[in-house]
């Protein structure tokens, strides 16, 4: 577990860090809790933080305060409060200021290992909440609340002028699959198909049944229809055991690409858009929002081209 430890004096910071250091804890010490707030805003691996009551820049209680401000539903925070001041109105005020335990100070050390083993304790907890709260169960993506909380973001990212654009598709007749072959082979293949179109730095979501889309930041239009292309392609390679056969399945796609002014539901519905229109016009095959500029054919590989619609 990664922990900040802050404390103006440097041979208490040792003291600790040791204590915690022996237990196979990381430990990242500061004497400033200003340069202390910034580690923990920009390194979301930090789990926990033990502060002074005593410090300089501003109190303990103040550190506990900003501290809680920089965690999230998404992010927890461990905070202890670490001091030899145990009046009962400092240790309630510590408390409904963000800090979640107290220790003396100097701590003992077989007392702060158990308040650090509490910490781990609910650290997992808190993260299997998350997980449960943000992934599908079946295919280990994004669910369709965490897909759009993280959309919003990429949003309002795009809106500061990055690229973003959106890729949405479902599996062609998904329900004879299930009708067919049963529905362990159906989830079976939602699972396969999910693996398949996993992508460093983009967001997969199943928005429900077959149905999902990915984000892709910093990738304009043409660069995310050739993406699109190359997965209707892996994905009709696949092959799923079924009743003693092979099963193949095919994809449809509809992909669109942020303008000026869209929110995620205008950015995802003409993704939508094109979607139906790759379903009504043959299936397994990629379309681009109606949206695309003129010479968008002219910037795409052939086999690409073949497989638009604008």
């Amino acid at each position: 577990m990664q922990i900040v430890v802050v404390d103006t004096s440097r041979t208490m910071l040792k003291i600790v860090g040791r204590m915690l250091e022996a237990r196979g804890h990381d430990v990242v010490p500061f004497t400033d809790a200003r340069a202390a707030l910034q580690f923990i805003a920009t390194h979301p691996d930090v789990a926990a933080v033990i502060t002074s009551a005593e410090l300089i820049s501003m109190t303990g209680i103040e550190m506990c305060w900003e501290t809680r401000l920089l965690a999230s539903s998404q992010r927890p925070i461990y905070i202890v409060l670490m001091s030899s001041n145990y009046d009962r109105r400092h240790l309630a005020e510590a408390l409904d200021m963000g800090a979640d335990d107290f220790i003396g100070k100097p701590p003992a050390a077989e007392e702060l290992y158990a308040r650090l083993r509490s910490a781990e304790r609910l650290a997992f907890m808190q993260s299997e909440l998350i997980r449960l709260a943000t992934t599908d169960p079946l295919t280990g993506v994004c669910n369709r609340r965490a897909f759009f909380e993280r959309a919003e973001q990429a949003c309002l990212r795009a809106g500061n002028g990055a690229a973003l654009s959106a890729i949405m598709f479902d599996v062609d007749h998904f329900k004879t699959i299930n009708d067919r072959y049963g529905h362990d082979v159906g989830d079976e293949a939602l699972r396969g198909i999910t693996h398949a179109v996993s992508i460093g730095g983009a967001t997969v979501g199943r928005l429900g049944g077959e149905e999902f889309a990915i984000l892709l930041e910093d990738i304009a239009l043409p660069e995310a229809v050739t993406l699109a292309d190359h997965l209707r392609r892996k994905l009709a390679a696949l092959r799923f055991e079924a009743a003693s056969k092979v099963m193949t399945l095919t994809c449809s796609f509809g992909v669109s690409e942020w303008q000026h002014g869209d929110t995620i539901d205008t950015l995802l519905k003409r993704a939508d858009a094109a979607l139906y229109e790759a379903k009504n016009s043959g299936r397994n095959r990629v379309v681009a929002a109606n949206t695309v500029v003129t010479d968008l054919r002219s910037r795409l590989p052939s086999d690409v081209v073949r497989a638009i619609r604008v």
